[in-house]
């Protein structure tokens, strides 16, 4: 995990914390994970294919679900070094987001300032991991 990312390793820390007294009833979180690189898919769509495919958190629910997990800080959507909006970065973020949700992923992002804080980030995740995890009404 990369260590300039507070958020990343707080998301991974507090869902460790939630569910340490559950680890064989709650799926894996699976930090830094890279979609496939399929080569039909390379030939058709160019060498930078996938590229964007890199997932901050993979996890796999029952029922074939495939969820992904990002952490986005301000390289997601600004210009190098500073605080000017970059839309052409933003456009690749929501193009690699359409590429894992056309393959069956669902895709959550989290902005890295709402978990910077520990504690902030406690309150936000454990509220989305009940949710995301809670069981399907029969």
């Amino acid at each position: 995990m990369p260590r300039e990312s507070p958020g990343q390793n707080n998301l991974f820390w507090i869902y460790h914390n939630i569910y340490k007294d559950n680890l064989g009833d709650v799926p894996a979180l699976l930090p830094e994970i890279w979609v496939h690189w399929d080569p039909k898919t390379v030939r058709e769509r160019g060498e930078r294919a996938l590229q964007n495919l890199r997932m901050d958190f993979l996890m796999l629910l029952p029922g074939n679900r495939r969820v992904v997990l990002e952490v986005d800080g301000m390289q997601h959507y600004t210009r190098s070094g500073g605080a000017e909006p970059d839309s052409a970065k933003y456009a690749a973020t929501m193009a690699g987001d359409r590429d894992l949700k056309l393959r069956g992923y669902e895709v959550f992002r989290f902005g890295h300032d709402e978990l910077r804080d520990r504690d902030r980030a406690r309150t936000v995740l454990t509220t989305f991991f009940r949710a995301l995890l809670k069981p399907p009404h029969p």
